[in-house]
């Protein structure tokens, strides 16, 4: 059975900090302590700087003998994270869990390991071999999948409305036209477009 006293403890912990730190975790749903949403900042310095990555968070019922089960709800290009799934590589959510270990120093390990992919140890083969290969193209799609999913601010949207808009913008129809049916969708092209031609 989970401990949720515990849980309530570490809880606080995470949300502590938030500004030194980047990282808080709250219940996903109502108040059900064992199904956890975490968020943590892309680390300064790194293409997931600027990125706020949500991280699905399950507690089994060993926990905390148990490891928590861990993928990102954030779409990331890293090559220990499915780019899928949002499965991640860490020997610490597997074989190397310790009941000393928390919350609050899991998401750490996690953050750390966007400041550090092992490419040898992946989760993700294409991103893998793209970051041995080409790594000015990890580093180029790794920001462009940051913009487009971690950040929540006007600049990705701004970013991401310009991107998609262009396309739209080549059809012929006018860049404010565009830019005002792309935010009154959420973003979404296909839903501009077809709001662009009813007009």
């Amino acid at each position: 059975m989970v401990d949720f006293g515990r849980v309530k403890k570490e809880l606080q912990e995470c949300n502590k900090d938030f500004d030194v730190s980047g990282i808080k975790v709250g219940p996903k749903g109502d108040t059900n302590l064992s199904h956890l949403l975490g968020t943590i900042t892309g680390p300064v310095g790194t293409p997931y700087e600027g990125g706020t990555f949500k991280i699905d968070i399950t507690l089994p019922d060993g926990y905390p003998f148990e490891p928590p089960k861990m993928r990102f709800a954030t779409k990331v290009w890293h090559p220990n994270i499915s780019s899928q799934s949002g499965a991640i590589c860490l020997d610490i959510l597997k074989d190397q869990w310790s009941p000393a270990l928390t919350l609050k120093t899991t998401l750490l390990s996690v953050q750390a390991l966007l400041s550090a992919p092992e490419p040898d140890d992946s989760q993700d083969a294409v991103v893998a071999q793209q970051y041995l290969k080409d790594y000015q193209t990890f580093i180029g799609t790794t920001h462009y999948w940051t913009n487009a999913f971690a950040r929540t601010n006007a600049f990705a949207r701004t970013y991401c409305v310009e991107e998609k808009g262009q396309k739209l913008v080549e059809m012929g129809f006018s860049e404010a036209l565009v830019r005002s049916a792309l935010e009154s969708v959420g973003g979404d092209e296909n839903l501009a477009l077809e709001k662009l031609c009813s007009n």
